[in-house]
């Protein structure tokens, strides 16, 4: 038509994260990505945070906030993130222990051995955490046994210079599962579980028996819902489209709302979990109705926690602030 605009053309971009219900309308085009063509690339966790931190494949990824909160705190501005948070989890269920071992007295694992995939998984940054600041274990005293959860050659992701004190004994030819069933470990810390735990041969249990509650008695007192991954985009991106920052963090919002409304739904329960949307209404009583926030000031406490604990653990050389994290384009919202 005389007169009319030309078409402006979407900027094509590639997005790597897992497969979660908050993230399937984003994923399937049903919530749109203004000014942005997105081809979507499913993987595994463990896939993501191999391939992206290494080679860079695809456009924005999920990432491990660990990983990020190193790669920023040592000048690497090679990634952009926003504040979307797409897997959170209370990590004291994530610590293991064989049944005659010092089950609900995680006092007694001061001086002991404890195996961790990696000193840079965010899951084990926590739970290190954990241990010092709830239970006054001092981390120095530790011997930390550094391998893979269930298959032998697992090696830190990125390079990482733990504190002068902390001593990490590498094991690439063995496993924290048979080393912890074999008595060589007292405990483990690991996002995935280990195999003799999930076969149900009652050979690993988990440290607090009754970790549900021990978690809901962690967050009443403290406010700290932990924080796992992050989405970043690489800089190049970033530097080009700065636009795209705020446009697929309001687009990751709003897929987000709607996955919590199907998990509220009690009409027709749309997910195949007994009692699902009564366990959905428990968490808005216990965290309001944005029971999984997004942006920065919502996840103040959370992310002031975590990275006291980056730099006490050596991730970074000094602590840093949370905005210093993410674009400035999404440190703050405009309201009317």
């Amino acid at each position: 038509m005389l007169g009319a605009d030309p078409p402006v053309d979407r900027v094509a971009l590639t997005l790597g994260v897992h497969d979660y219900d908050h993230v399937r309308d984003l994923l399937s085009g049903e919530v749109p990505v203004e000014g942005v063509r997105l081809t979507p690339l499913r993987f595994s966790v463990e896939e993501i945070f191999f391939r992206f931190p290494r080679h860079r494949e695809w456009h924005v990824s999920e990432l491990s906030l660990a990983k990020y909160v190193t790669m920023r705190g040592g000048g690497d501005d090679s990634l952009a993130a926003i504040p979307v948070f797409t897997s959170r989890s209370f990590r004291h269920s994530a610590l293991f222990v064989r049944p005659d071992g010092p089950v609900d007295d995680p006092s007694a694992l001061a001086g002991g051995r404890i195996g961790i995939p990696e000193w840079t998984q965010t899951a084990t940054v926590w739970a290190r955490g954990l241990l010092r600041d709830e239970y006054g274990i001092d981390l120095a005293g530790i011997e930390w046994v550094q391998a893979g959860t269930n298959e032998p050659g697992r090696r830190e992701g990125i390079p990482v210079s733990p504190p002068e004190q902390i001593t990490i004994r590498p094991e690439p030819e063995r496993t924290l599962n048979e080393m912890l069933v074999a008595g060589e470990l007292d405990a483990i810390v690991c996002a995935h579980p280990p195999t003799h735990f999930t076969d149900g041969s009652g050979r690993i249990v988990r440290l607090f028996s009754d970790h549900r509650n021990v978690e809901a008695d962690y967050y009443r007192r403290t406010g700290v819902f932990p924080i796992m991954h992050v989405v970043a985009m690489r800089a190049d991106v970033h530097e080009r489209q700065p636009w795209v920052a705020m446009n697929l963090m309001t687009a990751f919002e709003e897929a987000k709302r709607r996955s919590m409304g199907r998990a509220l739904d009690v009409n027709a329960p749309r997910f195949p979990v007994p009692w699902a949307p009564a366990n959905a209404e428990a968490a808005v009583a216990a965290f309001g109705e944005d029971f999984w926030p997004y942006g920065i000031d919502p996840n103040l406490p959370t992310l002031r926690t975590f990275l006291g604990y980056a730099h006490d653990q050596g991730l970074t050389p000094r602590r840093l602030e949370p905005e210093e994290l993410f674009v400035p384009q999404v440190r703050e919202r405009f309201r009317i």
